[in-house]
């Protein structure tokens, strides 16, 4: 009998699927006005407030329908689910030059200062097209907080 429970188990189901929620991933923020909060509630004070959409954050832990977070100052708190969307931006961790093709060989089009916001276009291996105010162009994926 044991032996068929065990059989059963491995065929029908399958533990490979069988793992904790997920964390350690990024989002961004959806408004321009999204509330921080001590903890995973509406009842729990504002510890802080965004002011920046599309600004990237990595949640780290869940609980119902908040999310804790934390920024690329280190900054955490809570914010309720419905204040972020899937991640379309990310921040410049130290100067880079935006380049016409996903190559550093390519023609180089502007050099971005560390801290700047960009919009993620799309991702191929360790570059992404993005767009900031006039340009749009490629980064190395090197040294950027979002994704």
């Amino acid at each position: 009998m044991q032996k068929f429970l065990i059989i059963f188990f491995f065929l029908f189901i399958n533990p490979s699927n069988i793992r904790a929620e997920e964390t350690n991933y990024f989002l961004s923020l959806k408004k321009n006005k999204v509330y921080v909060r001590y903890g995973p509630g509406k009842n729990y004070p504002i510890k802080y407030i965004y002011k920046k959409k599309f600004l990237p954050i990595k949640v780290i832990d869940k609980k119902d329908n908040f999310r804790r977070i934390i920024d690329h100052k280190k900054n955490s708190g809570w914010i309720h689910q419905i204040m972020l969307r899937k991640s379309n931006s990310l921040i410049i961790l130290e100067e880079k030059i935006v380049f016409k093709k996903n190559s550093k060989f390519s023609k180089p089009l502007v050099k971005l200062e560390k801290g700047r916001l960009v919009i993620i276009k799309k991702c191929e291996i360790s570059w992404c097209k993005i767009e900031t105010d006039d340009y749009t162009g490629w980064i190395d994926t090197k040294n950027v907080w979002g994704i």
